[in-house]
């Protein structure tokens, strides 16, 4: 034994962020963790993750993994800050990827929008709700409602390879 310490494993740095949504794929995402967490717990540093901790940070991520379509201001800046914080984004969810179903009332009509003006404008919500890629540049999508699990399982696996935590199984 030469009493050096073994390096230390790399992790991929990543964070989990929901805006404007049902949150249905932040439950599939908890529902992969049950089948992954023993394997993923020494490759994955969910540094930000309000489903699974109370303590989070956004700083540098590798990866961020964005459910939910941009309704309000304040989620546009929330965004553009995760953008500026991540290495890669995947648009998560269809509301993420589209904007619908979280966009319909993009599409209601001048009599329905008027009906709603004072919730919008009460919540300080944008005039038409946007998708991830209205906004910032997009990396990946994962669509559907919810996302499907083996993408999931696929894109992170890939990401390990991407950002140098595992090597490509040959």
């Amino acid at each position: 034994m030469s009493g050096q310490a073994e390096p230390k494993q790399k992790k991929l740095r990543v964070g989990w962020f929901t805006f404007t949504c049902c949150e249905d794929s932040t439950i599939v995402f908890t529902e992969v963790l049950n089948d992954h967490w023993q394997e993923w717990r020494k490759l994955i540093d969910f540094r930000h993750a309000r489903v699974l901790q109370t303590k989070n940070v956004l700083d540098d991520l590798d990866v961020a993994f964005v459910e939910g379509a941009i309704s309000s201001e304040g989620q546009k800046k929330r965004l553009e800050e995760i953008r500026s914080k991540s290495k890669m984004v995947v648009a998560v969810g269809a509301c993420a990827v589209t904007g619908m179903p979280s966009a319909q009332r993009n599409n209601f009509d001048e009599k329905t929008k008027q009906e709603i003006s004072f919730i919008v404008e009460r919540f300080h919500h944008l005039d038409r709700v946007q998708s991830l890629k209205e906004i910032i540049k997009v990396d990946a999508e994962l669509p559907g409602c919810p996302m499907n699990p083996d993408q999931f399982v696929e894109l992170v696996n890939m990401a390990l390879v991407k950002f140098g935590v595992v090597e490509e199984k040959g």
